[in-house]
């Protein structure tokens, strides 16, 4: 197997030359659904339409607003989203010098314009499933296509906090709309944090990424953060679990000390090492700067590489400028820059040879 090497700006591409089967998958057909739908939002010119569209892949709450005159605002971020729209109106108010007034498009899923008013569907109540341990759920805040109509699946995987705190719940990062609204559902891999270990969690998660696939899905994606991140890694040991795994910030442990640091890396090699079922995996994986549970990052990096050979393609996003931190992958600037290239990644027939 040849392999194309490319770096620059701190990433790097390893792009197997054999074709990868899975990819060319025909869709399965599907209507736009309105809300996605932004040429032809009453009033708003070729400027709002390209805000309406990134604000189209913030997370929740967020809300668009529109005035006369062309006049939009929009608003996203972690306060109620009456807060939101209340801010969102007084900015476009503003805009608009006083006119008729400014009204809601967007809010969360929903399309609140008078007259145009459409609501997304919820998932199925019964869809979640797993044990007390565990829970595989399609998350509300995200579009709900369904297996026959989606065109595949991405499990989100979150991180184990060092102090216990319950992570389950927790929004995916928002680089994940991307594949949402291309028509990809989106499910949350819960671990209660009383019995999430690592070995347990990455064999829950194989299980379930096979329980998703006898459900209808035609591709599976496992994606993560930090320590659903490297277990995401971990489940490439078995063959045809998924068409890709996004690792974003993999660790395993919670100490900063240098043995432990030491291990880690040993433990990363171990994985790539068991990584036999990857070869019609594409892998992307991103490590930051300032990441204090990254202490070796040179030594990380190269071992992450040792993948290139094992994948149907490797996308290593290694500590790229003006982002920093182990929560970066969840920030509006690594959503922006890197978003839409992970997407690409992850599903075109021929993944972009950069990012």
């Amino acid at each position: 197997m040849r392999t194309l090497l490319r770096r620059g700006a701190g990433v790097m591409l390893a792009l197997s030359l054999l074709p990868v089967g899975p990819m060319r998958a025909e869709a399965p057909q599907r209507a736009t659904p309105p809300i996605l739908q932004t040429v032809g939002v009453p009033g708003l010119g070729p400027n709002g339409q390209l805000e309406l569209s990134r604000t189209l892949l913030r997370n929740l709450p967020r809300v668009f607003v529109i005035g006369p005159g062309g006049a939009f605002a929009s608003r996203s971020g972690a306060a109620p989203v009456e807060d939101l729209e209340r801010g969102a109106l007084e900015a476009c108010q503003a805009l608009s010098r006083g006119n008729a007034p400014c009204i809601p498009w967007l809010r969360n899923l929903d399309i609140a314009w008078p007259g145009r008013e459409w609501q997304a569907a919820p998932p199925p109540a019964d869809a979640a499933f797993g044990d007390a341990r565990r829970v595989t759920l399609p998350d509300p805040r995200f579009l709900w296509w369904g297996p026959a109509r989606a065109r595949g699946v991405l499990v989100w995987a979150h991180g184990r906090n060092s102090d216990g705190a319950d992570s389950r719940g927790s929004q995916p990062q928002s680089w994940v709309r991307h594949f949402n609204n291309a028509g990809w559902d989106v499910w949350r891999f819960d671990r209660d944090p009383a019995t999430d270990f690592t070995r347990p969690a990455a064999a829950w998660l194989r299980e379930d990424l096979v329980a998703l696939r006898r459900r209808g899905y035609a591709r599976v994606i496992a994606a993560g953060q930090s320590r659903g991140a490297w277990n995401a890694l971990m489940a490439l040991d078995t063959p045809g679990l998924m068409e890709a795994a996004i690792a974003i910030a993999p660790a395993a442990l919670a100490s900063m000390e240098a043995p432990a640091q030491a291990a880690q890396i040993a433990g990363l090699r171990a994985v790539v090492e068991r990584a036999a079922g990857a070869a019609g995996t594409r892998v992307a994986v991103v490590n930051f700067r300032g990441d204090p549970f990254d202490g070796l990052p040179e030594e990380r990096a190269a071992a992450l590489r040792g993948l290139s050979g094992r994948t149907a393609a490797l996308l290593l996003i290694d500590r790229p400028e003006g982002i920093e931190g182990h929560a970066a992958g969840g920030g509006r600037a690594f959503a922006e820059r890197f978003g839409g290239c992970l997407f690409l990644f992850a599903t075109a027939e021929v993944p972009p040879a950069s990012c």
